[in-house]
């Protein structure tokens, strides 16, 4: 028998996902930093920051905020069972996942903002900062999005359940099939 499921990631989200995700690997392998097509993607991706952003407080109830923001007590509670090799299953995000997540969004408006910042260097004077931050912010996501790939798949192990597939289809096993 095919087990329940219920709607959980909206569109925006996915389409977020997905428009985000896409747009770090062709910046990051394809294009060359300051060309026109890295820095029109880069602007393509601070545009879904932003309104994944305003999403967070008037989207839907997995997408707000206020559902997983990754308090000190539930980072705690997630460590703990991660630690003893527990399973820790809840809808949305987790505790750890969102806080991947969150350092993910700020590498993501670090790296538009240090962007930005390279195409006005005549502004600045001539300094090689924002070359530089925009450099190491970019290597520090792509460590991120290896934990955050890397975690999705072991969770899926320790879950019995396919976390990858929900972000494209948006549903999730119903929490009365929990195993």
């Amino acid at each position: 028998m095919k087990p329940a499921t219920i709607r959980l990631w909206d569109p925006l989200i996915r389409l977020f996902h997905v428009s985000v995700a896409g747009v770090f690997v062709a910046n990051y392998f394809f294009t060359e930093e300051g060309d026109d097509w890295h820095t029109w993607l880069g602007y393509y991706a601070c545009a879904w920051l932003a309104a994944r952003l305003i999403w967070g407080f008037v989207g839907t109830r997995s997408a707000r905020w206020t559902d997983f923001w990754p308090t000190r007590t539930r980072l705690q509670a997630h460590l703990g069972l991660v630690l003893k090799g527990r399973a820790y299953r809840r809808l949305g995000h987790s505790p750890l996942g969102a806080l991947v997540m969150l350092l993910m969004m700020a590498a993501i408006a670090t790296l538009g903002i240090s962007g930005f910042l390279m195409q006005e260097v005549d502004a600045l004077w001539g300094v090689d900062w924002p070359l530089t931050l925009h450099g190491w912010v970019a290597d520090g996501l792509a460590a991120l999005v290896a934990l955050h790939v890397l975690a999705a798949l072991i969770e899926s192990v320790h879950l019995r359940e396919n976390l990858p597939l929900s972000m494209i289809t948006g549903k999730r096993r119903a929490p009365s099939e929990d195993r």
